[in-house]
Formats: C-alpha cells, structure tokens, sequence
C-alpha cells in the first residue's frame, strides 16, 4: 500500500450531501481520508454531492463547511476554495454526466427503458414468488429508433439503465477487507439517468472521480455493495479503477447498530448519551438559545462546538474509532496522526460510539490547554451570554484568569465558565439556588446574624488574601464556638449564588472585599 501511494499523487475526496447537518460518522470518514492523503503528501478534495434536489437542505451546507473549518479539516479543492477541476457541485456538471450517458448507450453498456413501475413490480413479484433472484427482462429496452417511437407513441418515457453483465464474477481488492467478489448475476440493470434528464449518484460519482484525478476511494462500508455498479460504468467509459478502502461504519453507543442523527430519544436511554446532552443543555439554557433537537445532538457535529468540545479531542477520539496505533497510545498530536495513519490498521468490525470515552478525550485535553488558551476559548461563551460585554477589555480577562486558575479541573468544556458567570456580574444581580438559599439561609434561623458578625470583620481586614481568609474564618468560627459547617455554607451562598463551587476562599478573594460585603448584604436583606 505504502509503495503505491508513494508512486502517483494520492487523491481523496469526500463527498456529503446537503441533506442535513454533518454527521459524526461523516466526520470520521472525513478525517481517515484527509489524514491518509496528508501522510502521503497528496490532496484532499471535497465535493458536494447535491445531485438529489428533492432532499438537499441548502442551509445544511454552510454547517458542514463550517463544521470542517472549525474541527481544522482542510481542504485543497472544493467549495470556497476553487481548483482546477471546478465545478465542485455535482448539481453543476450536468453536462458533463450526460456525456457520459451518450457514451454508454452509444457502446452498448446501457439502454433506454420504457417500462413502467407497475411493469418491473410484476416481475419482481413473479420473481419473489417463484423463489429466484430478480433480473428484469429487458422488455421494453428500445434498441432501435423505431422502437423508441413506438414506446413514445403508447404514452410512455424511458429511464436510461445499465446493461449489467448477467454472468461471471467482479474481484475488488479492498485496501480494508482484502478480496471481495461479486456475483454479475445478482447486479440489476441500475437506471442511472431519470426520466427528467437528471443522473443519478452512482453516474455522478464515478464521472466525478475520474475528472478529479481521486486514486484512493475511502469511504463507508455501506458503499461496498454499489462498488460494482460503479466499476462496471467506469471500465465501460474507459476509467482506470481507484484504489478502494471501505471503513466500517460507526455504531451506536454499546450495539453493532449503525449510529443515526434520527435516533436521539433511543440514545438518551443511555446515561452516558443522556448525560452528555443534559450538559450541553444546561449550557444552551445558560446562553439563553433553544436549538432545535436536529441540531442539538451528540451524534450532529453542531453540537460540540457549541458546547465548547475542543477539535483536538474529537479528531483524536474519533481517529479510534475503528483505527488504532497499538494498544496502549491513545493520545496524539494531528501531525503524530498523521505520521501514524495507514488503512492496514483499520478494523473491519464497527467501532461504537462512546460517549463516555469522547468525554475523557476532552477532559484530558482541557486540562493540557495553557491558561491563556482557556481564557480565549471561555470568553466568548461568556460574551454570547452577554455577561460581560463584546469585545471584553483588560479587567475581564484578569478576572477570567483567576475564575478559570480556582476552577482548575472543574471546566471540562469552555461552556463551563457559564456556572460562574456570577463572578462577573453586578452584585446586584447574582443569581441564587433557591433551594440552597432556603436550606442555608431562610430555615437556619442564627445563619443571618453569624453572616453579619462575619461580614463586619470581611470589612476590617488588612489583607484578602485566599490564606488571610481562611484564617479570619478560623478564628470566627472559634470565637463563636461554633463549627465551620455553620457559617461556611451560608456564606458560599450569599456570595455566588449556589452550595458548590471551587474554593470559597478563592471565591471571595477573587471577588474582593468591597463586592464580598455588598454580596452578603444583599443576602442578608432578601431573607
């Protein structure tokens, strides 16, 4: 494999349809032929494959491109870029497709079919019942002028089939799943050209792959069963054969079952599945933004950027899924990716999507970003919440330093920052748990005046300082002869908002004295 690549200039393509948001099994596919054609110095082109009108969502196209830029999967030909092959949309090469139909009917490797769909039902059906495979009999394939006219006379219109071989065997070599063959016998004569002049995918595609110059087919394994329509049209027109590799698809979360945009409310049956999007939901909530369902799925790319997942651990998890180096590396860089990538090591067997292990690939990666990182991948969660104003200036970012340094581990994704999104507002306007604040402040009837007491000596120290606090704290507590638990929840709550955070110390020396005061004020006043 290693030698041939190196001997032409590799070609990959992928191909989506605009016919809704891109999938995570898409994106893998993406990344296996964008990091084999990186390894091997070539090119990846990207095409988009709209030749069905009645199903293309022109608002799914931004997305996908969007979602390739954002995950840093570039492209070298395509759709915002250009090339030397343009058209990229098949929609545009009509011409070029119906060229290739007037060759195949002119050499004899496909016919006009003026059958109706009524027609091919009857034998099909003949056929079910008689127990035998179904080929069509070819009836009312005009192979002349005159029998054109005389099926056009009786009100019917043609369909443009191939004319498959009926007997013998196809062997493809696959770069994944080694020697397959195929019985000719159990090809149907594929139409490949609608009544209306439109082509079909099958024609597109492989008119396509020539006139790109692709040399390497990687694509998925539900693709291996239309490779011999496909090898049939190219040797008819005279193409040589590419390279194929069919990858395994991607399944659901703990099954063998193709993983599908279209099976959310089965998947949240899974905790892990669930729990993910419960995270991401409280985030959309946060941002004050109601995403439609579609869109807002784990199993849509849309999803993690606007949960704030980092490109690098998604391409770094999803190069698993059905890949792997060893089995004891688990992380690598895109360029150690790339390096290490070759279909040799790619499974036959589907990969299940976890959602648990995607959350580790993150976490890891998070916690590996530099501060200064975290600070610019946080803040426009922050601004998009309008929590602090857009652009953010010098005094928002020190806070957001310091926010993010107290956190530590507790930012899994960028969207995160939103649980201290408090720490940034007015004091005025902190937001509280009402349930914490009853339980810690309204029910324990001595909360409030310990909050006082305390309050006054907040605003008499010297130093506020994270170790000056907790010291102050300490000999509140011993001269009140009470127990750290009976003040310190209390206090937490008056002055974020909520029973859990990163270190109350941190919190209140992040906040400082003026608006920790004005914060248990404020409590206070309220109970």
């Amino acid at each position: 494999m290693a030698a041939a690549a190196n001997t032409v200039l590799v070609r990959t393509r992928f191909a989506p349809s605009p016919t809704g948001y891109l999938h995570i099994g898409g994106v893998r596919t993406a990344l296996f032929n964008w990091l084999f054609t990186r390894r091997h110095g070539g090119q990846f082109i990207l095409r988009i494959d709209d030749t069905d009108q009645q199903r293309n969502v022109e608002a799914a196209l931004a997305p996908i491109l969007h979602g390739f830029r954002w995950l840093g999967i570039d492209w070298d030909e395509g759709p915002e870029v250009g090339g030397p092959h343009a058209p990229y949309y098949q929609s545009q090469r009509q011409a070029q497709y119906q060229a290739a139909v007037e060759r195949l009917l002119a050499d004899g490797f496909a016919y006009r079919d003026y059958a109706k769909t009524e027609e091919i039902a009857v034998e099909r059906e003949a056929a079910e019942k008689e127990k035998r495979p179904f080929l069509y009999s070819r009836r009312f394939m005009a192979t002349s002028d005159a029998d054109r006219r005389r099926f056009e006379s009786e009100g019917r219109t043609a369909v443009v089939r191939l004319k498959m071989p009926r007997d013998g065997t196809l062997a493809i070599d696959d770069q994944i799943r080694s020697r397959v063959e195929f019985d000719w016998a159990r090809e149907q004569d594929h139409v490949i050209q609608r009544a209306d002049g439109s082509c079909l995918y099958h024609l597109a595609n492989v008119v396509d792959d020539h006139d790109f110059e692709i040399t390497h087919v990687i694509r998925a394994e539900e693709h291996l069963s239309n490779t011999p329509r496909q090898i049939f049209i190219l040797e008819s027109l005279g193409y040589e054969r590419p390279v194929y590799a069919h990858l395994p698809y991607v399944a659901e979360p703990g099954s063998k079952t193709k993983l599908s945009k279209r099976k959310l409310d089965k998947y949240l049956k899974n905790r892990d599945f669930a729990q993910i999007c419960e995270h991401g939901r409280a985030i959309a909530d946060a941002l004050g933004f109601h995403p439609e369902a579609e869109t807002f799925n784990p199993v849509i790319v849309d999803f993690y950027e606007q949960v704030g997942y980092l490109p690098d651990a998604i391409l770094n998890y999803l190069a698993l899924l059905g890949w792997s180096l060893d089995d004891r590396t688990e992380f690598f860089t895109r360029q150690q990716m790339i390096d290490s990538f070759t279909l040799d090591r790619v499974n036959r067997a589907p990969a299940s999507f976890d959602p648990k292990k995607l959350w580790a690939f993150q976490d890891h990666y998070m916690q590996e970003l530099p501060l200064e990182e975290k600070v610019e991948r946080t803040l426009p969660f922050l601004e998009r919440a309008r929590v602090v104003a857009s652009p953010s200036g010098d005094k928002v970012r020190r806070r957001l330093r310091q926010v993010i340094e107290a956190a530590g581990d507790r930012i899994k994704v960028a969207g995160d920052i939103l649980d201290y999104a408090d720490f940034f507002l007015p004091d005025d306007s902190v937001r509280y748990d009402e349930a914490a604040f009853d339980k810690q402040l309204r029910r324990e009837a001595k909360a409030t005046e310990r909050l006082q007491r305390f309050r006054d000596r907040l605003a008499a120290a010297e130093t506020f300082d994270p170790a000056e606090l907790e010291r102050l704290l300490q000999e509140f507590v011993t001269a009140e002869g009470i127990a750290v638990g009976n003040i310190i929840h209390a206090l937490r709550v008056a002055v974020t908002g909520k029973s859990v955070g990163f270190g109350l110390f941190d919190a209140l020396a992040i906040l400082g004295r003026n608006a920790s005061v004005a914060r248990i004020d404020r409590a206070i006043g309220r109970r």
